[in-house]
């Protein structure tokens, strides 16, 4: 009897517990059929998240052409390795450092600051690595949980062409940057100067997105092939340029060794066709993974290769602005073509401000073909006193000079005009300086300074009949969508130039190079050059010398001026230079092989040793 009772218990409790794991299973069922069915549309994506990896995809940079539409910048393929920090263990810190070749202090300050960026996105820690260490961590990968990899690009170079100061260089962006804006990641490059920096926004381009499935450890496993998911980037836009390569090459050539710049522009556009500042750098070795060794020393060189001379610098033009003070003075009326200085050997006023020689009897024509001191500095004299500073001031920044040119290149600087507020300043009050604080200023000197971009831009402005383009090197960009926008050229009358003018001063000019001191090297076959040399004096070493010029004569295609510091007069320093410059331009080729010879070789001569140069 009590054998049965226990039976019977044993019965119910086995049948208990067989209802119980029956129910179990039918709610696990139930409940696995509403995630699997009912509710997929909700809970599908999520479950489809944790095995997928969601990756940003750079774009392809934009393009940079030349004025043929030959290929100056393109992009190169690098490898670059990324992290995910949820998932990567620091214990492989120095078994990555050791495949990547740098110390593990190196890794794991990258990790740290990719943890800060985001947990669980991956970021890039080294870019441009080599294919040898790429292969190093593809082998051992299954060591390394949350290491991936990307194929990204880096800008490359295919021509000689250096322009290093047109093209500028690329650096990663800070973490204010990328914080700041949805268009930037980790890792991310932009501009920093030249047309990389200007052009960032169209060069650049947009990001795309793309999922990758992926382990437990993150690992990547390939991609997602989902298209309704993934965006594609758009390549940034292509860029056309106004440089000319034949003419870039040489004169960055004929710059080697050099301390200057120089300018090459259209004068009826103001389209720039060759820009130089030497010393340069090797923008290649500032593509991709950056040379530290190569950027410090560029930091730490004291001729400073990383300053856009071209654009930036501040030297007194010297005689180069006499053609500009002729054509202020006959606007103002104090003098006219006819007007004469004798030229004594100087001008008197206080003190004895010197010319070069005895020049005699001098009108306007001459006094800019020979350069003469005494002309304008009588002709300051009397312009101060009839008209004063400030009209001075106003009528001289009409041409370019100090105001920025708005040139599409960055750090472009104004250099100094002087009017009676600067000088109330640099004096310490409007009756602390008088007209023999400016005399100087007439002939370039003093406290007057000017670069390159300004001077060309004001020997445009003279040969092309007194309107005021801007410099521009970019000619067009070209978008990935098919259009395309066209930079237009400013052309406005400057409104108190008068053409009768201009033929007085354009022929000073064009005598200068004929007969005066541009004769020796800038005066070349069958084109007439018209320009005017300078040697502005320098208290801290030897003078620096000038040359501006527009050719032909009649019919001007281009402008030129160039700046050589430390190297003395301006007719066997710059004039050399420009004139190889306009023998390529209009030839094709170099007919003065010995200029050129002469040029690479330039040693700067003691003043005894030549005359009649300014």
């Amino acid at each position: 009897m009590l054998l049965n009772k226990k039976q019977s218990h044993t019965a119910v409790s086995i049948r208990v517990l067989q209802v119980t794991i029956i129910t179990i299973l039918l709610i696990f069922a139930g409940r696995l059929f509403q995630l699997q069915i009912i509710e997929h549309d909700k809970y599908g994506p999520l479950s489809l998240a944790n095995s997928l990896r969601q990756e940003a995809v750079s774009p392809a940079r934009g393009l940079v052409y030349d004025r043929t539409g030959r290929l100056l910048i393109d992009n190169q393929p690098i490898y670059t390795i990324t992290v995910t920090p949820a998932n990567f263990d620091r214990d492989a810190i120095p078994l990555l450092a050791e495949y990547l070749e740098v110390p593990p202090a190196v890794v794991e300050d990258r990790i740290n600051t990719a943890r800060s960026y985001s947990w669980h996105r991956p970021s890039r820690i080294f870019t441009d690595v080599s294919f040898h260490s790429f292969t190093q961590i593809q082998e051992n990968l299954w060591k390394l949980p949350g290491i991936g990899h990307h194929v990204e690009s880096k800008r490359h170079y295919p021509t000689d062409v250096k322009a290093s100061h047109i093209f500028g260089y690329l650096s990663e962006v800070t973490q204010q940057e990328y914080r700041s804006s949805n268009r930037y990641h980790l890792g991310d490059k932009a501009g920093r100067s030249g047309l990389e920096f200007v052009y960032e926004h169209e060069l650049r381009g947009n990001l795309g997105t793309r999922y990758i499935q992926v382990n437990a450890l993150g690992q990547a496993l390939g991609p997602y092939e989902e298209e309704t998911m993934s965006q594609s980037p758009i390549k940034g836009a292509d860029i056309f340029t106004h440089i000319d390569s034949e003419l870039q090459l040489l004169a960055e050539d004929l710059m080697e060794g050099k301390i200057g710049g120089l300018v090459v522009m259209d004068p009826n556009s103001g389209a720039i066709h060759a820009l130089a500042s030497s010393p340069s750098f090797d923008v290649e070795r500032l593509s991709g993974r950056i040379d530290m060794d190569y950027w410090i020393s560029l930091q730490s060189d004291t001729t400073r290769p990383l300053f856009n001379r071209a654009i930036s610098t501040m030297q007194p033009p010297g005689s180069t602005v006499k053609p500009l003070m002729g054509l202020i003075g006959l606007d103002f009326g104090v003098v006219d073509k006819d007007t004469e200085i004798n030229c004594r050997g100087g001008y008197t006023h206080g003190r004895h401000y010197k010319c070069l020689k005895e020049h005699g009897r001098q009108n306007l024509v001459q006094a800019i073909q020979n350069s003469c001191n005494t002309y304008f500095f009588s002709l300051m004299h009397q312009t101060m006193r009839e008209k004063g500073l400030n009209e001075w001031h106003n009528h001289t920044r009409s041409f370019g000079l100090g105001d920025v040119t708005h040139i599409d290149l960055p750090n472009e600087r104004r250099g100094i005009l002087p009017d009676s507020a600067y000088y109330n300043t640099y004096f310490g009050g409007p009756r602390e300086w008088g007209i023999g604080d400016l005399l100087s200023v007439g002939v370039g000197q003093g406290t007057f300074s000017s670069s390159p971009l300004q001077m060309a831009l004001m020997t445009s402005r003279i040969a092309n009949g007194g309107y005021s383009v801007r410099p521009h090197i970019v000619d067009r960009i070209s978008y990935p969508d098919g259009s395309a926008s066209v930079v237009e050229p400013d052309n406005e009358k400057i409104d108190w130039v008068k053409d009768e003018d201009l033929q007085v001063v354009q022929e000073g000019m064009r005598l200068a190079v004929k007969n005066g001191s541009g004769r020796f090297y800038a005066d070349i076959a069958d084109v007439e050059v018209a320009g005017k040399t300078g040697t502005a004096q320098n208290p801290h070493g030897k003078n620096h010398g000038w040359f501006v010029a527009y050719a032909p004569y009649d019919n001007p295609e281009i402008a030129i001026a160039v700046l050589v510091e430390n190297a003395g007069f301006g007719s066997i320093s710059a004039a050399p230079i420009a004139g190889l410059l306009m023998e390529k331009y209009f030839h094709g080729q170099i007919r003065r092989p010995w200029v050129y010879d002469y040029v690479k070789t330039f040693t700067p001569r003691k003043a005894e040793e030549q005359e009649d140069v300014l």
